[in-house]
């Protein structure tokens, strides 16, 4: 037998090595606990897999495994596991079986078992662990114990179990009966002893910011009408102290039930009847406007005084104030999650699930307003809490505060899948729509289709951000019965919960057809943001005027007006309007180019390759907004100039290096290096705007495209050049941006 050659046998090796099921190793495994357990880093382990979530069985499972879930889970270690359902029974899938991990992965998806949903257990055999409460760097954040209350009892999840007709036909469903998961099974409270501060404690938890009157006296006829009727199922359960929780009392400023006094069963025990004499709580919560169906004319918006910003799902995100007309950051420092409650409920959400501190959502740039923000949890905004000026409390944006809430259950994830990706974050992208008075999947034409339609599929499939909106899937197969294209011509605005709000053609339409042109994504739960320092930009900016016989490079790289195509080369000068550009990464990923080193391309004139030809616009605008100077699009190669200390800089232009921008670090383009200009040769002294664009095109995904634009006032008197109030596009409210404008106007009128 003739020897292997080397290549072979370790491709061999590696084959046998492979995981059994290949699908798992691609992409992010998203994990949770929940159950029984007794403290937040405990409890039985769930995966989330095609958007539900599903158990592990414990068939091999042991400490290599749970050390992989516990540091996947932000924790640094596991101390123990525990088999047999000890955190209670799961329900719905088993998804991983016979788990086996050398104990270094990274993730549950990188271990070897059976495939997706194939096994041999019962939810009797739900494995759980116990990390080590200590978190690891990155993963700092208060969230509510889901699991003991403070008398120990066992609570999990709560829910509204509609009892009229016109409620269960609402989504999200506001008002009926409250339930509770306790040791795996449901039980329904009893409403003695029931409070407005139970009620908004449990809106709070279902995402709803505040609770509304209740008409008990109907729900009590209801409730007797049951009782009377010998055959009712209601009547005999009721008899039974297991359906009831016996009472809850809270003081309404709770994350979650779990931190309320809870009594599961009277004081007696099971001699004394759990609900002699009441009925279950009945609760009636309010949307927030995002969550509510719109009736009649929209009301005037009142500019909001605080936001999110670069959070992968709706209600989540790093947290920002308007303070002065100045957008800024929060201090984590007393961060907790009482205060960041009143902001989700300010917000138009629930409680918060997670509070968040060190910059988890990515770090702002500009102002910090706030520190020690200290809430009793009754305030109705952030701003009546108290709170000190952050500029005293030696706070980085490192230290930014972010949050995430509560929000109400749409169902929308149950519209929208995915088919035919070579992981479970990509694939083409079919949508459940109503066609003829029937519902039915088919796919999403790929006409117009972009990042923002992408991002809206992605935060609706709950996966985060869009890294790729793909218009040509040919190698993908959808699911068999859902392949005629149900929507087109889809447009979003980016914000929509789900593209069935986006808009559409009412008739389907698809130039393409079916096939190789329906519509694709790739998601991803972390994307770069790219900012502008707009300071710096204010600071170097000057007048040149160049010769020609400088300018061929820049000439032959179109970063000159079309005006010096008629000029008599090499004779004469051009004027420009310089200045220097630092972009700063502020994301959780790295800013890479969209196209492979294969697409990138050579320019001769400055010898080095560009890997994006459009990555910033430079123009020059009159106040009304028409352009007087043509905008450069300029294209540059990226790398990392400077990092902050104990960031390694990872991309460098020189020798066709990796090009990219680290999370962190910032790419600088010097006020001396040929095209960092706009030509103002054919420009009239007047007042301007000056405005720069980076990413223009949305070619490459970024958590929040609203702090893309820079603009600066600009003053040209034929001779010098002034550039003042420059800000990014999201740094001001918008009174503050219409105030400059009326200041500018008053200041033109005068001269």
């Amino acid at each position: 037998m003739w020897p292997l050659p080397a290549a072979c046998f370790l491709t061999l090796l590696w084959l046998c090595q492979a995981p059994l099921s290949w699908q798992q190793s691609l992409g992010s495994l998203k994990l949770r606990l929940v159950g029984a357990g007794s403290q937040p880093e405990e409890g039985r382990l769930e995966v989330l897999h095609e958007g539900q979530w599903g158990t592990v069985c414990d068939d091999d499972f042991s400490l290599p495994e749970a050390n992989v879930a516990c540091r996947q889970l932000g924790f640094e270690s596991a101390l123990t596991w525990a088999h047999s359902a000890k955190y209670g029974q799961g329900e719905g899938r088993i998804w991983m079986d016979n788990v086996r991990c050398m104990g270094t992965e990274n993730s549950l998806a990188e271990c070897r078992f059976n495939g997706w949903g194939i096994s041999d257990c019962s939810h009797s055999e739900d494995v759980g662990v116990v990390c080590h409460p200590q978190h690891l760097p990155g993963h700092r954040s208060e969230r509510p114990s889901q699991t003991l209350g403070p008398q120990g009892e066992r609570l999990e999840e709560v829910r509204i179990k509609p009892v009229l007709a016109s409620a269960k036909r609402r989504s999200p469903i506001l008002e009926g009966a409250v339930e509770v998961r306790y040791e795996g099974h449901w039980r329904q409270v009893c409403d003695q002893g029931w409070t407005v501060n139970n009620s908004r404690v449990v809106c709070g938890m279902l995402g709803f910011p505040s609770e509304a009157p209740v008409d008990i006296h109907f729900y009590r006829k209801l409730w007797n009408m049951k009782m009377k009727d010998p055959k009712s199922r209601l009547r005999n359960l009721t008899k039974k102290n297991s359906f009831w929780i016996h009472r809850v009392n809270c003081l309404g400023t709770e994350p979650h039930m779990a931190k309320c006094q809870v009594q599961v069963s009277p004081p007696k025990g099971k001699l004394q009847p759990a609900c002699p004499t009441g009925i279950h709580a009945v609760v009636s919560c309010v949307a927030g406007p995002r969550f509510r169906h719109p009736k009649g004319k929209p009301r005037r918006k009142e500019e909001a005084q605080v936001r999110l910003r670069a959070g992968a799902q709706v209600g989540e995100g790093r947290v920002e104030v308007l303070v002065n007309g100045q957008w800024g950051t929060v201090c984590d420092h007393k961060w907790n999650l009482i205060s960041a409650s009143v902001l989700c409920r300010q917000l138009g959400f629930g409680s918060a699930r997670e509070a968040l501190f060190g910059a988890q959502l990515g770090q702002g740039l500009g102002p910090i307003h706030l520190s020690e923000v200290r809430c009793s949890g009754y305030e109705r905004v952030l701003s009546d809490c108290s709170a000190h000026d952050a500029a005293q409390s030696g706070c980085q944006h490192e230290n930014d505060a972010a949050v995430r809430c509560n929000i109400p259950n749409m169902d929308f994830q149950k519209q929208i899948r995915l088919a035919g990706g070579r992981s479970p974050e990509e694939g083409l992208v079919e949508v459940l729509v109503e066609m003829n008075g029937a519902l039915q999947w088919g796919a999403v034409c790929s006409d117009l289709w972009g990042l923002n339609e992408a991002m809206v599929a992605c935060r609706q499939l709950g996966m985060g951000f869009a890294s790729h909106a793909i218009q040509d899937t040919w190698y993908w197969q959808g699911t068999p019965g859902a392949g005629k294209v149900v929507m087109s011509g889809v447009r979003c605005s980016g914000t929509e919960l789900a593209l069935q709000q986006c808009q559409r053609h009412g008739p389907v339409h698809c130039s393409h057809g079916v096939g190789r042109f329906s519509a694709g994504v790739t998601c991803t739960d972390s994307a770069p943001d790219l900012v502008m320092n707009a300071q710096l930009v204010q600071e170097t900016a000057y007048l040149e005027d160049r010769p020609l016989s400088l300018l061929y490079c820049a000439h032959e790289e179109n970063c000159l007006s079309k005006s010096a195509d008629h000029m008599e080369w090499p004779y004469g000068h051009r004027r420009l309007l310089r200045f220097s550009s630092q972009i700063h990464n502020l994301g959780r990923a790295d800013f890479r180019p969209k196209t492979g080193r294969h697409s990138w391309i050579w320019h001769q004139c400055h010898r080095h390759y560009h890997s994006i030809e459009v990555f910033t616009h430079y123009d020059l605008l009159t106040l009304n907004g028409s352009k007087v100077a043509e905008g450069h699009k300029a294209s540059f190669c990226l790398e990392d100039t400077n990092c902050p200390t104990g960031l390694q800089r990872r991309y460098a232009c020189a020798n066709f290096g990796e090009q990219g921008v680290t999370v962190g670090c910032w790419d600088t383009y010097r006020h001396d290096i040929d095209c960092q200009w706009v030509d103002i040769t054919d420009v009239h002294p007047g007042d301007y705007i000056f405005q720069v664009v980076v990413n223009p095109k949305f070619e490459v995904a970024e958590s929040d495209f609203s702090n893309n634009m820079m603009r600066c006032r600009c003053k040209y008197d034929g001779h010098r050049v002034w550039l003042h109030g420059c800000h990014t596009g999201d740094a001001y409210g918008a009174n503050m941006e219409v105030s400059l404008e009326q200041q500018q106007r008053l200041v033109n009128n005068l001269i």
